[in-house]
């Protein structure tokens, strides 16, 4: 492989370095605003309406807030490469799954308890919401008429 090959290449690896970097920083804040979510709703929506309407408001408001903030950030990441859009998803899914288990295996939960919130019980609308977080960058692309 020649100097110039290399050379040729650089660019499109910083490119996708870059956009990476950009996409964890916007999860990052995706995740600062999902764990004030968890605190609102367990300080106030739950005493307010009770643990099933509690949860089914707070994962309405989480995807909103997911939706809002890519809509937002798409101009600064800067693509409109359907692949990279599905890449960034999957990738903030990945993102949210390992933080997900990581933080509650610390916290001492079990993986059955961990597993409970996969399901629609109670108001639980949590997968939903990592559906909403895996679609959120190529839905809110679409919706700007980039795709």
């Amino acid at each position: 492989m020649t100097i110039q090959r290399i050379n040729q290449r650089s660019p499109k690896i910083n490119m996708t370095l870059s956009l990476i970097g950009k996409a964890v920083l916007v999860w990052a804040g995706i995740l600062v605003l999902a764990v004030v979510n968890g605190a609102v709703r367990e300080a106030v929506i739950i005493p307010a309406l009770g643990l099933p309407y509690a949860l089914i408001l707070s994962g309405v408001l989480l995807m909103l807030l997911i939706f809002l903030v890519t809509y937002l950030s798409l101009p600064w990441l800067d693509t409109r490469k359907t692949t990279q859009l599905i890449v960034i998803g999957f990738g903030w899914l990945c993102l949210t799954l390992a933080f997900e288990f990581s933080f509650g295996l610390l916290q001492g939960k079990s993986i059955s308890e961990l597993l409970d919130a996969y399901t629609f019980n109670d108001g639980n609308i949590w997968p939903l919401v990592l559906l909403a977080t895996a679609s959120a960058p190529y839905l809110a692309a679409k919706f700007r008429g980039w795709v």
